[in-house]
Parts: structure tokens; C-alpha cells; sequence
């Protein structure tokens, strides 16, 4: 059988694409390594409880954004729903002597800013000022409707031919760092401004500005958690396809791409519960999914153009460890969480604890984030009656965890449990004591588990890393120089659930010329 659309992962970009296409009449086949779809917004279940891989909150999905926008053409918009985050502080940053919780609002953060650094306040407005209006420039940069940018930020090349954003490009080099320097803040704003770190998985001193600007910004018009959790959205997705007449075929390996000169006619697989068995899936055109560099490797660099070549030089982002957790006779909101997440360091100096953790493997001084994903929807189908959810997120070195796992299997899990005693030292110490004897369940995760289940190289959280040589003009995006054959993952789009679900539509629209975004 030939299909029309061979999509190679059920990442959220790919079922994005893949759902809207379905609708679209097009008859589409996903492949998928993994039992599960979704990619790191799978939902797995452990000890009675469900946790999401690895999505926490999310941004763009109001009315008019990404999110909203894409449910709304497949007609999912009443029945997959989100609930905000406490526009008064979505995230609750924490350091020594320090607390600082964001708002929804510039003049908000900038009275408390003031409040922590009156002795700054004057570098703390012009800081502020500039990111609120960087932010709507930004936001306006779509209503200029361009046809052929096939990638966001991107598209700031164009912008030369239009002064008003010329502002915009004097920060098309620089990292946050570097902003932070220019406007002279304090070490300790500059942390609690950058403590949503884990969000990236880079120090300021790594991560681009304009990186940094869009997340922040996106969350500033609204941070959300899916009323009925991830896997609803998951699911919702793979009813569209399978509804009209698409399939997902699971445990399905891409090893090798079809080709007849440089056209891509579909792919090769093995089934990897009888890796002896080796199938062929025709399409008139094949979407990757997948890690673009990894698929490249498979068909053999030399048969793209040196442009694609070059961008698919890219440098992988951080990995992470994470704790999934369940406490039982024990109320989070009593002992300070809610509608938000929380941003711990020990650490003041954001560059030095990343380096000490990432570098140097060493956690006694550690920065983490909380999340309690019970207290952010009614549903409470997700755990045990009685029990709550509380998940640890940090950054990991994932060539050191793999090391440790070849070598030594109980170093490894050594290493995994100093990780997670560290956190629970600052936790029972700052936010809830005897934690230990309340959690009723706990499992962790380390970079090699991300590779394992997800397929990620180098057990990357977002793809590639989101540095200013890899957000630009450089970046990569759908097209792979190959025809028929297109890129569509974190990596050759954004990354995180608005950004994947964003790359989707984007390929979408470009293919189709139908449009789902709004601009």
C-alpha cells in the first residue's frame, strides 16, 4: 500500500502534522519505535500512578495561539482544555535570602524586582521596559504575514528591510548573560529572572536571548496545565488520525530510508518485538520525525546540499534527572504549592551551579524544579485516592550516566539516588519536613533513561541546543534539500509542547497552503 504521508515518529510534532493532514483527506501512517505515541509527551504508569515523561506546563495555548489555534481546526478545541497557572506567580523562583514569584503582568515584576533591588531600580525598569517591548515586537513580527519563512525566528533576516525591528537584531548574537551585563543587574536578579533554567537546560551564559525572550514571554501571556492531562491531548490527536482513516504502527523502527536518486519514496523498518522481520512503507512524500541529524546519517550525509550539511551540524541540548514521585498523608498546598511550579538554588551564580552539576557531576549545592501536577487540574485520576504527585526535575550529563551504566550498574544507581537525596536535603529543609516519610512512591530517570524510551540522542531534553549559533539564521528547518522528504522536529522547529505542535502546523500550512496559525 502507498500512502499519501509516511511520518516517521509520533513526536507532537509529528502527530500534529499528521492529525491536520488526516483531516485534511490525506491518508498518513505513523511509525513509532516506541509502545507509546507522544515522544516526551507520552504518559507511562508506574505503581498505580501516571506520569507524564516529561511536559510540565505550557504557553500559547489562549485563544488566537498556537495551541488553541491547531485544536480549533481539528475541532478538539471544547474537549481538550487547559486551566492557568496563577497569573500572579506561575513560577515561585527560591535562592538563599531571596524569593521572587513571576507574574502575568511587566509592571508587576518590575514593582517586586524593585522592591528585592531598590538600589537597581533604574537598570531593573530599562531591563523590564526592554523585554516587554522586545516581546511585542516579536509578537507582531506574524501579522506581517511572509509566505516563505519557514522558521520563526528565522525569519529576523527579513526584518532588515523594516527599521522599526531593527532593534531586534543587535540581540540576534547575544545570550541572556550577555543582556543581563548590558543593563549591569545584580547577581541575585539576574537568578531569579534565569531560574527557569530547567527550562532550557542552559545557564544564561549558554542560552540564547531570544530563546530565553519567547518562553519567558509566552509564559507571561499565559502559563497552562491540560485539564485532563497530557495524555489526553496525546490521545486526542491519534483519534483524529485513525478516525480519518490514518494508523500508527507501533514498536516500528525506522532503519532505512527508499530512495531512487535524491527522492525519498518512504521507508524501511523492523519490528522490534521480531527484529527478523523487515517492512516497506510507501509514500508520496515522508516527514521525519525522528532526530533530522539521525536520519540524515541513515540515508548518508553526502546526499544533502552543503547548506542543510551545515546546519545539520548542530550541537544536541542538555539532558536531565528526574524524580516521579507520590506522597501520601501530606497536603502540598498546606506546605506552599499550588497553581504553580517552583525554581530552587543553592547556588547564586546560575553559570557556576550549571557547570558544577553538568561538568563536574556535583549536586551538593543543587538547582531544581518542582512540580505537583494534582494541584493544577480536577482530575485526580492520575494517582492513588490520598496520594498526590510531586515531581524533581535537574540537569544531567548523559555521557557520565552512560559511562557509569556500562562500567558499574551500581554506581549508577549510586549516582541517581546522591542526585535525588540532595534535592530531598533542600526540600526538607526549606519547603517540607520529614518529605522522606511521606513519599509512597518513587522512581527516577537519568539522561540514558531518556534515550531508552524516547529514542533522543544523547538523551536530549529540546532537541538541538537552543544556543544562539542554533537560533538564527543558521537554524535548521523543514526543508531537508531532498524531495519529497521533509524535517519536522524540535531540532528543524522549536522546541517544548507549543514549539513541536507550532513546527507541525508550520509544514502543514507550507505544503497545503491552508492555514491553521491565524498569520
Amino acid at each position: 500500500m502507498k500512502y499519501d504521508y509516511v511520518i516517521v515518529g509520533s513526536g507532537l510534532a509529528g502527530l500534529t502534522f499528521g492529525a491536520l493532514m488526516a483531516k485534511f483527506g490525506r491518508h498518513v501512517l505513523l511509525l513509532e519505535a516506541h509502545e507509546f505515541p507522544g515522544g516526551y509527551g507520552h504518559t507511562f504508569e508506574l505503581g498505580g500512578n501516571r506520569f507524564n515523561a516529561q511536559l510540565h506546563y505550557v504557553w500559547n495555548c489562549g485563544e488566537g495561539r498556537t495551541v488553541h489555534s491547531m485544536l480549533k481546526k481539528l475541532d478538539l478545541h471544547k474537549t481538550v482544555t487547559f486551566s492557568k497557572y496563577d497569573p500572579d506567580g506561575f513560577d515561585h523562583m527560591r535562592m538563599p535570602g531571596y524569593e521572587l514569584d513571576i507574574p502575568c503582568d511587566y509592571q508587576k515584576l518590575l514593582t517586586r524586582l524593585q522592591a528585592l533591588f531598590p538600589e537597581y531600580s533604574e537598570n531593573l525598569k530599562s531591563f523590564v521596559l526592554e523585554i516587554k517591548e522586545l516581546s511585542e515586537l516579536i509578537d507582531k513580527i506574524p501579522s506581517l504575514k511572509p509566505r516563505t519563512w519557514s522558521n520563526f525566528i528565522g525569519t529576523l533576516n527579513e526584518l532588515i528591510r523594516l527599521p522599526k525591528y531593527m532593534r531586534l537584531l543587535k540581540y540576534r548574537r547575544a545570550t541572556l548573560q550577555d543582556v543581563f551585563n548590558r543593563f549591569q543587574l545584580p547577581l541575585e536578579a539576574q537568578t531569579l529572572i534565569a531560574l527557569q533554567w530547567p527550562d532550557f537546560l542552559l545557564p544564561p551564559n549558554q542560552l540564547s536571548f531570544f530563546a530565553w525572550l519567547m518562553l519567558f514571554s509566552g509564559y507571561c501571556r499565559g502559563a497552562y496545565y491540560p485539564d485532563h492531562h497530557f495524555e489526553h491531548i496525546v490521545n486526542s490527536l491519534v483519534t483524529v488520525i485513525e478516525d480519518n482513516g490514518g494508523s500508527i504502527l507501533y514498536e516500528h523502527k525506522v532503519i532505512d530510508f527508499l530512495l531512487e536518486g535524491n527522492k525519498v519514496l518512504g521507508a524501511v523498518v523492523e519490528r522490534i518485538d521480531n527484529q527478523t522481520e523487515i517492512l516497506e512503507f510507501r509514500a508520496n512524500c515522508t516527514v521525519c520525525n525522528m532526530d533530522p541529524r539521525s536520519a540524515a546519517e541513515i540515508i548518508g550525509l553526502d546526499k544533502f546540499s552543503q547548506e542543510v550539511k551545515r546546519k545539520l551540524n548542530y550541537t544536541y541540548s542538555a539532558s536531565n534527572f528526574m524524580a516521579y514521585c507520590t506522597v501520601k498523608d501530606l497536603d502540598l498546598e498546606v506546605h506552599g504549592f499550588g497553581k504553580w511550579n517552583l525554581f530552587h538554588t543553592e547556588e547564586p551564580d546560575l553559570n557556576k551551579a550549571f557547570y558544577q552539576m553538568y561538568d563536574l557531576g556535583d549536586y551538593s549545592k543543587p538547582s531544581f524544579a518542582v512540580t505537583t501536577p494534582g494541584l493544577l487540574t480536577d482530575d485526580n485520576s492520575d494517582t492513588l485516592e490520598g496520594h498526590q504527585i510531586i515531581e524533581f526535575l535537574t540537569v544531567a550529563n548523559y555521557q557520565r550516566f552512560w559511562d557509569l551504566k556500562i562500567k558499574s550498574p551500581s554506581a549508577y544507581k549510586r549516582k541517581k539516588q546522591e542526585i535525588f537525596d540532595s534535592i530531598l536535603d533542600v526540600m526538607e529543609r526549606c519547603y517540607i519536613p520529614n518529605l522522606r516519610d511521606h513519599l509512597s512512591f518513587k522512581v527516577t530517570g537519568s539522561p540514558t533513561t531518556n534515550k531508552r524510551y524516547c529514542w533522543s540522542p544523547m538523551g536530549n531534553s529540546y532537541g538541538s541546543d537552543m544556543i544562539p549559533e542554533n537560533i538564527g539564521f543558521g537554524r535548521l528547518d523543514h526543508r531537508s534539500s531532498l524531495k519529497q522528504f521533509y524535517f519536522c522536529n524540535a531540532s528543524s522547529g522549536y522546541a517544548g509542547f507549543a514549539g513541536t505542535i507550532w513546527t507541525g502546523c508550520k509544514l502543514y500550512e507550507e505544503i497545503t497552503q491552508d492555514q491553521v496559525l491565524g498569520f
